[in-house]
C-alpha cells in the first residue's frame, strides 16, 4: 500500500514563493503596452502582415487615416522641440493634469524665463499687471514698490520660488512676487 504524504507548510510556502517570483519575472520581461490612438495602432499593426503587397496597402491606408485625423484635429502630432516650446509658453500655469502626455519621459524642467513687457498697467489695488511679448500676463502678488515703473520694452526675468510662487525681476530691479494670470 502506498502512503500519500501532504507537503509541509514550509514546502508549500517555498513553492508559492517560487511561483510568485516566476510570475513576477515573466511580467517584468513582458513589454509595457501603452494606450495608443487607434489611427497609430492601425499603422503599427501593419508590421505583422507577411505579404509585402498587403503590408504596403495596409501602411498606405493607415498613413491616409493618420493624415486625415491630423487635419481634422483628432490626432495631434508634436515633436520633442514643440513640446518643450509649449512648456516654456505655459510657464507659471498649473498644467499638472497634462502630465499624461509625457509618456514616461521626464519633461524638461523650466525654472525660469526671460521676456519683454509689451504692456504695463496698475490694477485698482496698485499692483502691476504685465503683459509679455509671448502673450503671457503676470500680476504682482506682493506690495513691494519698484524704484522704476515697468513700461513697454522693459526686460523681465521670472523664476520659480518657494511653495509654488514666482519672483520677477524687471529691468534688473529687486524681485517682486508675481503669479501668472489667465485673461486681463
Amino acid at each position: 500500500m502506498t502512503t500519500f504524504r501532504l507537503p509541509s507548510r514550509r514546502a508549500l510556502a517555498a513553492t508559492g514563493l517560487a511561483a510568485a517570483l516566476a510570475v513576477g519575472a515573466a511580467q517584468a520581461a513582458a513589454p509595457v503596452v501603452r494606450d495608443v490612438a487607434p489611427a497609430l495602432k492601425a499603422l503599427l499593426d501593419c508590421r505583422g502582415i507577411a505579404e509585402s503587397d498587403k503590408r504596403l496597402a495596409c501602411y498606405d491606408a493607415a498613413v491616409d487615416s493618420i493624415t486625415t485625423a491630423e487635419k481634422k484635429g483628432d490626432v495631434i502630432i508634436v515633436d520633442r522641440q514643440q513640446a518643450q516650446a509649449a512648456r516654456r509658453q505655459a510657464f507659471g500655469l498649473d498644467l499638472s493634469a497634462l502630465s499624461v502626455f509625457d509618456r514616461g519621459d521626464k519633461p524638461e524642467e523650466v525654472d525660469r524665463i526671460a521676456g519683454e513687457v509689451t504692456k504695463a498697467v496698475r490694477g485698482a489695488d496698485g499692483r502691476w499687471i504685465l503683459t509679455l511679448a509671448d502673450g503671457a500676463t503676470w500680476r504682482q502678488a506682493d506690495d513691494r514698490d519698484l524704484s522704476s515703473p515697468p513700461k513697454a520694452g522693459s526686460k523681465v526675468e521670472i523664476r520659480k520660488a518657494a511653495a509654488g510662487s514666482y519672483l520677477m525681476n524687471i529691468d534688473g530691479q529687486t524681485a517682486i512676487r508675481a503669479r501668472r494670470v489667465v485673461g486681463p
